[in-house]
């Protein structure tokens, strides 16, 4: 892991010097007068190999994947934990929920009460 955390700082080390590396490219054209099309090849080269090195890092890094199923015994949580969770985001649902209702209905009794308003 501390191998494959090295391999992902040298991987963006080498991101950053590329793009330093194409702005002073840029800036040398600049001066030259000259169009600008695309960077140097050897800076293509070190996008691609910074890439690919960040890309392994990051597969490498975080270590053991968790299952993603509910049944399984990594995934488990204290009862009381569980249920709290689960109940304060149903209390918040219904809350948000009436909230909503409530004022589209206000809004509809305003719209229909100035509507009428008007047109006395």
């Amino acid at each position: 892991m501390a191998i494959s955390f090295v391999v992902g700082v040298i991987g963006g080390l080498l991101l950053v010097h590329a793009a330093y590396s194409t702005i002073q490219y840029r800036a040398v054209l600049k001066i030259t007068e000259e169009k600008f099309s695309a960077p140097p090849f050897n800076v293509f080269l070190e996008v691609i190999t910074g890439l690919s090195l960040c890309l392994w890092a990051g597969l490498a890094v975080p270590g053991k994947f968790l299952s993603i199923l509910t049944v399984s015994e990594d995934n488990r949580c204290p009862p009381l934990l569980c249920f709290s969770w689960n109940l304060l985001i149903s209390l918040v649902g219904l809350l948000v929920q009436s909230f909503l209702e409530n004022h589209y209905l206000f809004i509809r009794l305003h719209i229909i009460v100035t509507n009428n308003v008007s047109e006395f």
